[in-house]
C-alpha cells in the first residue's frame, strides 16, 4: 500500500511539474505582444539608463534603471525620452493608452477630441514627476541644462474657435528646472535653443501685454531682448552655437506674396537687414529663398543662406479649366519625366547656397544651377566649398545606375568662382575634418584617392595591389562598393581605411607605405571595425586614443570586442567574447558606463551594462520574459556544394523539441546571402514580407535559409544551382519529409522562388511576394516609388543580367518565370499590392493570370493601402495568418480555410475574412 501511495504521489508530482513546464506553440496574437527595445538613453554621469519596451501592438513602457539593474520607475505609455545634460531630469511624453483611444474611436469621437500627449518632467533624484497636459512641442538642450522650453494647447477651446485657432500661435513656456519657476511668452510661432549656451530665440505675435516681434533671451538674465519690433512673416529662425548671434528671414509687409529679407543681430544690437532681394550679388530674377536653412560658420564670421529663381507669376487671365493637363516627356531631358514628377514638390522648393560675410558685409553667390550638390568645408570656416555635378552625365544614369558620374569643383568663398579639379569620376567626394583634403573611393578602379587643396595635387593612396578595399564578394555586374573607412586622425594626419578584415593607416599624400594596424584579421577571418563614442561632428581620431573595436568572425559568425592601441599594431586584446552576436556599444558621455546587447537565435538582445573593462556585465532589461513559455528553436550551419562547384553555407532552424527520428515539414526562405546572421535573434514579428522563423519552428517546421552566389546573366539558374543541392543535403539528413517542402520569398526572393517553381516539382507550396516574372515588360517600366526607369536594375544591379534587352534578349527570356509557367505544378500564393512602387503590380497580375488560365491552384493577396509590402500592423497580421494557413494546408495537411477554398467575393470585402474552416 505504501509503495502504491508513493508511486501515485510521484506520478502526481511529475504530472504537476510537467504541467508547469510544458511549453506551447507561438501564435501570431502572442507575437503582437512581443516587446522590442526601441529607445535607449544613458545619462551623461552614467548613473541612469532609460529604455523603452514597445510591443508591435499595444502600449510601450518606459523603464528607468541604474547600471546595477535597480529599477527606479516603470512608466506605461511613456515615449520620446530625453535626459537633461546635468543628468538630473528625465523629460518624456505620455501617450494615451491604445485601448482607451480605440474605444473613443469606436464611439465616433472626433480627432480633435481624442486625448492629447502629456509632457512629463521626472526628477531622477527625488523620484517625482510633474505633468503638463496637451503637449504640442518640447525642446530639451543637449549640451547645457537647467531649462526646457515647451508649448501646450489650451485645456478647452470653444467649438466656434477650434477651426479658427487650429494653426494659431501658442504660448511658449520656459521652465527653470532648478527653481521650478516658469516664464510664459504669448503667441509664439517659432523658437530655437542655442546649442552650447543658455540662450533662446523666439518669434511672438504678441498680445495686449507683450509686443510682437523677434526676441533673444539669455536665460541667465531677467528678461528677453527684442531684436525686431513688429508683426510679419518669419522663417528660418537660427542662433549660432553660443547664442550671441541670431538670424532669420522676415517680410514685415502685408503683401500676399511675401518677399523675404535676411536679418542679423549680433550681441545686444537690434536686427538689421543685411541682404535684400535687390542686392547686386543676387542674379537677375533671383530672390532670397525661404526654403533654405540659415547656418553660421564655426568662427561666426559667415552666415550662409539660400537663394532661388523667383517663381513665375501665375497668369490670372486664364481659367484653370482652360489649361491642358498633361506631361511632356523629352528624349534628352537630364531627368526622366517620371523622376521629375516624383520630385516636383521638392524641386519647386530647391534653393542655392549663398554667403553673407559678416566682417566684410558683402554677399557671394556660391551655388549655381550648374551643380547638383555643395557642402561646406570645416564647418564653413575654410576659404573654399566642395561642389559636384552630374549634369553632363545625367541621361546615361537612367540605365547605368549608381555610382553617378560626377565632376568635382572647389568654390571660392570670397568670389564664388568654381574650379574644376576632377572630371567624370564615379564617386561621391567627401572632405577631411580639418578641410585639408577632398577624398573619394573610385568605384571603377577600386582605389581611395585624395586631393590636397593647398597644393592642388591628387594622390591615389590605395590600389588593389596594396589594400583590397573593394567588396570581395561582389557578384552583381556593377563596380563593387568599398568597405568604407573608420575616419581620419587628428589634424588630417592619416586615414583609417577598412579592407574586408583589417584596419589600415594610410597617409593622405602617399608619404609612406600603408600600415596594417590589426594585422591578423585576414588570417583569422575576423573583420575589425572601430567604435567611436559620442564624437563631435568632424572630430578626428586621436592617435593616442585607446579604442574599442567590434570584431566579427566570418567562420563562427561570433562577435567580440577588443581594446586597441594604434601605437601597438597587431596587439589588440579581447575585452568581451562569447559565441554570440553583439550590438554596437553605447557609452555615457562623462562616465565609463557602457551598454551593449548580446544575442543568438535563442537569446533575446537585452541591455547589458558594464564599464570600459567589460569585466562585470549586468543584465539591465528583461523585455521578453514570456519567451520561456513557448516552444522555441535552434540555429545551426549547413554546408554543401552547389551545382557550379561552389562550397556554400546556409542556416538551418529546428524546433526546440526536435526529434531526428521524426519527419518535419520544411520551408525554404532565402534572399541572397544570410548565413553570416546565424546568431541573430530574429525578433518575433508579424513580418511584412517573410516568414517568422520563431513562429514556424515553434509550430513544428524546419526553416532552411541557403546562401546564393550569382553568375552574371543567369540569376534564376544561379538560385537553382545553389538552393536545390542545399535542400537535397538537408533532406539527406533524414528528418525532413521530402513531400512537405515549401518555399517563400519576397521581391528578389519572390522572383527566385517563382523561377524555382518552373524548374522543379520538389515544392509542395510556394509563397511568392512581389515577384518580377516577366523581365521583358519590367525592363522598360518605372519604379514608381522613385520615378526611375528599371533598366539599370537589370543591367547593373540585383537582377544581374549584365546586358541590355537588345544585347541579350534570350537572357531576359530564360530568366523570366512567366514564359515557362506552364511547367509549374506547385500551388502558389502571390502577395502583390496595387500601390507597389518598387516592383510593378502588373508583374503579380501577369503571374496570377498565367496560373489561372492554366488551371494551377493560385491565390493573390492585394493590400490596398500598402506599397511594396504591407506596413500597417493589421495588414501584416492578416498576411501572416493567411500564409500560415496556406503552408499548413499543403505541408501539414490542415483543412483549407474558406478564403482559399471559395475566395472572398468583392461584395463581402471588409465584412468576412474567410479564416474559418468549413466542416
Amino acid at each position: 500500500m505504501k509503495k502504491i501511495t508513493a508511486l501515485l504521489l510521484f506520478l502526481l508530482f511529475g504530472n504537476l511539474l510537467f504541467a508547469q513546464t510544458e511549453k506551447r506553440p507561438l501564435t501570431f496574437e502572442e507575437i503582437l505582444k512581443w516587446n522590442r527595445i526601441t529607445e535607449t538613453k544613458l545619462s551623461n554621469n552614467g548613473k541612469y539608463i532609460v529604455y523603452k519596451e514597445e510591443p508591435w501592438k499595444g502600449d510601450p513602457v518606459l523603464k528607468v534603471t541604474t547600471p546595477k539593474a535597480e529599477e527606479q520607475a516603470s512608466i506605461a505609455c511613456g515615449t520620446d525620452a530625453k535626459i537633461t545634460a546635468d543628468s538630473k531630469f528625465l523629460i518624456y511624453t505620455l501617450k494615451a493608452p491604445e485601448d482607451s483611444v480605440r474605444t473613443m474611436k469606436l464611439k465616433k469621437t472626433k480627432k480633435d477630441d481624442l486625448p492629447k500627449d502629456v509632457l512629463v518632467i521626472y526628477d531622477l533624484q527625488k523620484n517625482s514627476s510633474e505633468m503638463i497636459p496637451n503637449l504640442k512641442s518640447v525642446n530639451v538642450p543637449e549640451k547645457w541644462s537647467g531649462w526646457i522650453a515647451y508649448q501646450a494647447e489650451p485645456d478647452s477651446v470653444p467649438k466656434s474657435d477650434k477651426k479658427k485657432d487650429k494653426d494659431a500661435a501658442l504660448p511658449l513656456i520656459i521652465k527653470n528646472l532648478t527653481t521650478n519657476e516658469t516664464i510664459e511668452i504669448p503667441a509664439v510661432s517659432d523658437y530655437k535653443l542655442a546649442e552650447e549656451k543658455e540662450v533662446l530665440a523666439f518669434v511672438s505675435e504678441g498680445d495686449s501685454t507683450f509686443a510682437s516681434g523677434v526676441y533673444v533671451f539669455n536665460l541667465n538674465n531677467d528678461a528677453p531682448k527684442q531684436v525686431l519690433d513688429g508683426k510679419g512673416k518669419f522663417k528660418q529662425l537660427t542662433l549660432n552655437k553660443t547664442g550671441e548671434q541670431v538670424a532669420f528671414l522676415a517680410d514685415t509687409t502685408d503683401a500676399d506674396e511675401p518677399e523675404f529679407a535676411l536679418y542679423l543681430s549680433a550681441g545686444d544690437e537690434l536686427a538689421e537687414i543685411v541682404v535684400a532681394n535687390d542686392n547686386d550679388a543676387l542674379s537677375e530674377d533671383w530672390v532670397i529663398s525661404e526654403n533654405g536653412g540659415l547656418t553660421f560658420s564655426d568662427n561666426n564670421k559667415r552666415l550662409f543662406f539660400a537663394t532661388a529663381p523667383a517663381a513665375a507669376p501665375k497668369d490670372t487671365t486664364i481659367l484653370e479649366e482652360e489649361i491642358p493637363v498633361l506631361d511632356i516627356w523629352h528624349w534628352n531631358e537630364e531627368e526622366l519625366h517620371t523622376v521629375q514628377l516624383k520630385n516636383k514638390s521638392r524641386d519647386e522648393k530647391k534653393s542655392y547656397l549663398a554667403v553673407f560675410h559678416i566682417d566684410g558685409e558683402n554677399v557671394v553667390q556660391l551655388e549655381t544651377e550648374q551643380f547638383t550638390g555643395i557642402r561646406q568645408i570645416k564647418e564653413g570656416d575654410a576659404d573654399q566649398l566642395l561642389a559636384y555635378s552630374n549634369r553632363p552625365y545625367a541621361v546615361q544614369s537612367m540605365w547605368e545606375g549608381s555610382p553617378d558620374h560626377l565632376d568635382f569643383y572647389l568654390v571660392d568663398i570670397y568670389t564664388g568662382k568654381a574650379e574644376l579639379f576632377k572630371q567624370d569620376c564615379r564617386a561621391r567626394p567627401m572632405v577631411s575634418p580639418e578641410g585639408k583634403f577632398v577624398y573619394w573611393y573610385d568605384a571603377m578602379d577600386t582605389t581611395w584617392n585624395t586631393y590636397e587643396i593647398a597644393s592642388g595635387k591628387v594622390y591615389c593612396i590605395t590600389t588593389p595591389a596594396t589594400i583590397q578595399v573593394a567588396d570581395e564578394l561582389n557578384d552583381i555586374p556593377n563596380p563593387p562598393n568599398s568597405y568604407r573607412l573608420a575616419g581620419w586622425l587628428e589634424n588630417d594626419a592619416a586615414l583609417l581605411i577598412y579592407d574586408r578584415f583589417d584596419i589600415w593607416k594610410v597617409d593622405p599624400t602617399n608619404s609612406g607605405e600603408p600600415d596594417n594596424l590589426t594585422q591578423n584579421g585576414r588570417d583569422s577571418k575576423v573583420s575589425y571595425r572601430v567604435v567611436r563614442f559620442n564624437p563631435e561632428p568632424n572630430e578626428g581620431i586621436s592617435p593616442d586614443e585607446t579604442m574599442i573595436l567590434e570584431a566579427h568572425n566570418e567562420v563562427t559568425r561570433a562577435d567580440s570586442y577588443f581594446t586597441f592601441d594604434m601605437e601597438k599594431p597587431g596587439k589588440q586584446k579581447v575585452l568581451f567574447a562569447e559565441n554570440m552576436k553583439l550590438g554596437t556599444p553605447q557609452k555615457a558621455r562623462d562616465a565609463e558606463l557602457i551598454v551593449f546587447t548580446k544575442e543568438d537565435f535563442e537569446t533575446y538582445p537585452n541591455l547589458i551594462s558594464t564599464d570600459l573593462s567589460f569585466k562585470k556585465p549586468t543584465q539591465i532589461s528583461d523585455a521578453a520574459p514570456q519567451q520561456g513559455e513557448f516552444i522555441w528553436g535552434t540555429a545551426e550551419l549547413v554546408s554543401w556544394r552547389s551545382l557550379d562547384g561552389l562550397v556554400l553555407e546556409g542556416t538551418l532552424h529546428k524546433p526546440a523539441n526536435f526529434d531526428p527520428n521524426k519527419k518535419y515539414p520544411m520551408i525554404v526562405n532565402f534572399y541572397e546571402r544570410s548565413s553570416q546572421g546565424l546568431l541573430s535573434y530574429r525578433m518575433p514579428e508579424n513580418n511584412r514580407s517573410t516568414v517568422d522563423y520563431h513562429y514556424y519552428t515553434s509550430n513544428g517546421y524546419v526553416i532552411f535559409n541557403p546562401d546564393v552566389v550569382y553568375r552574371e546573366g543567369y540569376p534564376g539558374e544561379s538560385a537553382f544551382n545553389c538552393v536545390m543541392p542545399g535542400i537535397n543535403k538537408v533532406v539527406e539528413m533524414g528528418f525532413v519529409d521530402p513531400d512537405k517542402i515549401g518555399a517563400q520569398g519576397h521581391s528578389w526572393g519572390g522572383y527566385q522562388v517563382a523561377y524555382l517553381a518552373t524548374r522543379t516539382n520538389m515544392f509542395a507550396a510556394i509563397e511568392s511576394g512581389a515577384p518580377v516574372v516577366n523581365m521583358f515588360s519590367a525592363y522598360g517600366g518605372i519604379r514608381w516609388g522613385s520615378g526611375l526607369n528599371r533598366s539599370f536594375q537589370y543591367e547593373h544591379t540585383q537582377s544581374r543580367i549584365g546586358k541590355s534587352i537588345w544585347e541579350a534578349p534570350l537572357r531576359y527570356l530564360e530568366n523570366s518565370p512567366l514564359f515557362t509557367a506552364d511547367k509549374i505544378e506547385t500551388p502558389i500564393l502571390i502577395m502583390h499590392n496595387d500601390d507597389d512602387g518598387a516592383v510593378p503590380w502588373y508583374q503579380g497580375i501577369e503571374f496570377f493570370i498565367a496560373l489561372r488560365r492554366m488551371g494551377k491552384p493560385s491565390w493573390m493577396l492585394n493590400y490596398n493601402e500598402a506599397d511594396h509590402w504591407p506596413l500597417k500592423v493589421r495588414d501584416k497580421h492578416d498576411f501572416q495568418i493567411r500564409m500560415a494557413q496556406f503552408f499548413d494546408h499543403y505541408l501539414k495537411d490542415a483543412p483549407m480555410p474558406v478564403w482559399m477554398k471559395e475566395g472572398v467575393p468583392a461584395t463581402k470585402k471588409g465584412l468576412e475574412m474567410g479564416y474559418e474552416f468549413e466542416e
